[in-house]
Protein backbone atom coordinates (compact mmCIF):
# COMPACT_ATOMS: atom_id res chain seq x y z
CA UNK A 1 0.00 0.00 0.00
CA UNK A 2 2.91 2.37 0.67
CA UNK A 3 4.12 1.86 -2.91
CA UNK A 4 0.63 2.69 -4.18
CA UNK A 5 0.64 5.86 -2.06
CA UNK A 6 3.97 6.92 -3.61
CA UNK A 7 2.55 6.21 -7.07
CA UNK A 8 -0.48 8.38 -6.31
CA UNK A 9 1.81 11.23 -5.16
CA UNK A 10 3.82 10.78 -8.37
CA UNK A 11 0.64 10.92 -10.43
CA UNK A 12 -0.44 14.09 -8.58
CA UNK A 13 2.95 15.68 -9.33
CA UNK A 14 2.68 14.85 -13.04
CA UNK A 15 -0.92 16.11 -13.06
CA UNK A 16 0.22 19.38 -11.46
CA UNK A 17 2.95 19.88 -14.09
CA UNK A 18 0.92 18.93 -17.17
CA UNK A 19 -2.50 20.08 -15.96
CA UNK A 20 -1.08 23.28 -14.50
CA UNK A 21 0.39 24.20 -17.89
CA UNK A 22 -2.94 23.58 -19.59
CA UNK A 23 -4.80 25.57 -16.93
CA UNK A 24 -2.44 28.53 -17.33
CA UNK A 25 -3.28 28.83 -21.01
CA UNK A 26 -6.97 28.05 -20.61
CA UNK A 27 -7.16 30.54 -17.74
CA UNK A 28 -5.34 33.17 -19.77
CA UNK A 29 -7.82 32.82 -22.61
CA UNK A 30 -10.79 32.72 -20.20
CA UNK A 31 -9.59 35.69 -18.16
CA UNK A 32 -9.07 33.81 -14.89
CA UNK A 33 -7.07 36.00 -12.51
CA UNK A 34 -5.76 33.17 -10.33
CA UNK A 35 -3.52 31.80 -13.08
CA UNK A 36 -1.32 34.86 -12.55
CA UNK A 37 -0.67 33.86 -8.93
CA UNK A 38 3.07 34.19 -8.31
CA UNK A 39 3.33 31.22 -5.90
CA UNK A 40 1.45 28.85 -8.22
CA UNK A 41 3.47 29.87 -11.26
CA UNK A 42 6.79 29.68 -9.39
CA UNK A 43 6.04 26.21 -8.04
CA UNK A 44 4.91 25.08 -11.48
CA UNK A 45 8.09 26.31 -13.17
CA UNK A 46 10.25 24.83 -10.39
CA UNK A 47 8.55 21.43 -10.72
CA UNK A 48 9.17 21.03 -14.46
CA UNK A 49 12.65 22.53 -14.18
CA UNK A 50 13.52 19.90 -11.54
CA UNK A 51 12.28 17.13 -13.86
CA UNK A 52 14.28 18.51 -16.80
CA UNK A 53 17.48 18.87 -14.73
CA UNK A 54 17.23 15.40 -13.21
CA UNK A 55 16.77 13.99 -16.71
CA UNK A 56 19.70 15.96 -18.14
CA UNK A 57 22.07 14.72 -15.42
CA UNK A 58 20.82 11.15 -15.71
CA UNK A 59 19.18 11.05 -12.30
CA UNK A 60 16.32 8.61 -11.76
CA UNK A 61 13.22 10.24 -10.33
CA UNK A 62 13.25 9.89 -6.53
CA UNK A 63 9.56 8.98 -6.49
CA UNK A 64 10.18 6.19 -9.01
CA UNK A 65 13.10 4.87 -6.96
CA UNK A 66 11.06 5.00 -3.77
CA UNK A 67 8.12 3.18 -5.33
CA UNK A 68 10.40 0.51 -6.82
CA UNK A 69 12.11 0.01 -3.45
CA UNK A 70 8.76 -0.35 -1.70
CA UNK A 71 7.40 -2.78 -4.28
CA UNK A 72 10.34 -5.14 -4.46
CA UNK A 73 10.26 -7.68 -7.26
CA UNK A 74 7.53 -9.96 -6.01
CA UNK A 75 4.82 -7.57 -4.79
CA UNK A 76 1.68 -7.45 -6.87
CA UNK A 77 0.32 -4.06 -7.87
CA UNK A 78 -3.21 -3.04 -7.01
CA UNK A 79 -5.75 -2.24 -9.69
CA UNK A 80 -5.22 1.51 -9.24
CA UNK A 81 -1.44 1.11 -9.26
CA UNK A 82 -1.56 -0.81 -12.57
CA UNK A 83 -3.73 1.88 -14.13
CA UNK A 84 -1.58 4.76 -12.93
CA UNK A 85 1.59 2.93 -13.97
CA UNK A 86 0.21 2.49 -17.49
CA UNK A 87 -0.47 6.24 -17.69
CA UNK A 88 2.86 7.38 -16.23
CA UNK A 89 5.48 5.00 -17.61
CA UNK A 90 6.39 4.25 -21.22
CA UNK A 91 9.13 2.08 -22.71
CA UNK A 92 10.98 4.57 -24.92
CA UNK A 93 14.66 5.53 -25.17
CA UNK A 94 15.80 7.86 -22.37
CA UNK A 95 16.79 10.64 -24.80
CA UNK A 96 13.14 10.95 -25.89
CA UNK A 97 12.08 11.78 -22.33
CA UNK A 98 15.02 14.14 -21.77
CA UNK A 99 14.11 16.06 -24.92
CA UNK A 100 10.45 16.23 -23.94
CA UNK A 101 11.20 17.38 -20.38
CA UNK A 102 13.61 20.08 -21.52
CA UNK A 103 11.22 21.29 -24.23
CA UNK A 104 8.37 21.40 -21.72
CA UNK A 105 10.52 23.34 -19.23
CA UNK A 106 11.43 25.86 -21.94
CA UNK A 107 7.76 26.21 -22.94
CA UNK A 108 6.82 26.73 -19.30
CA UNK A 109 9.50 29.42 -18.91
CA UNK A 110 8.30 31.12 -22.10
CA UNK A 111 4.77 31.02 -20.74
CA UNK A 112 5.91 33.21 -17.84
CA UNK A 113 6.73 35.83 -20.49
CA UNK A 114 3.65 35.25 -22.67
CA UNK A 115 1.15 34.93 -19.80
CA UNK A 116 2.65 37.24 -17.19
CA UNK A 117 2.55 36.60 -13.49
CA UNK A 118 0.52 39.13 -11.53
CA UNK A 119 2.81 41.76 -10.06
CA UNK A 120 3.13 41.89 -6.30
CA UNK A 121 0.70 44.30 -4.72
CA UNK A 122 2.35 47.54 -3.68
CA UNK A 123 1.28 48.65 -0.26
CA UNK A 124 1.86 52.19 0.89
CA UNK A 125 4.31 52.45 3.77
CA UNK A 126 2.79 52.48 7.22
CA UNK A 127 2.64 55.98 8.54
CA UNK A 128 2.81 56.13 12.29
CA UNK A 129 2.34 59.34 14.11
Amino acid sequence: MAADAVLIVHFAFVTFVVGGFALIWIGHLAGWRWIGNRAFRSLHLAAITFVAIESLIGMVCPLTQWEDALRGRTEERSFIARGLHAILFYDLPEWVFTGLYVAFAVLTALTIRLVPVRPKAVHPPNMRV
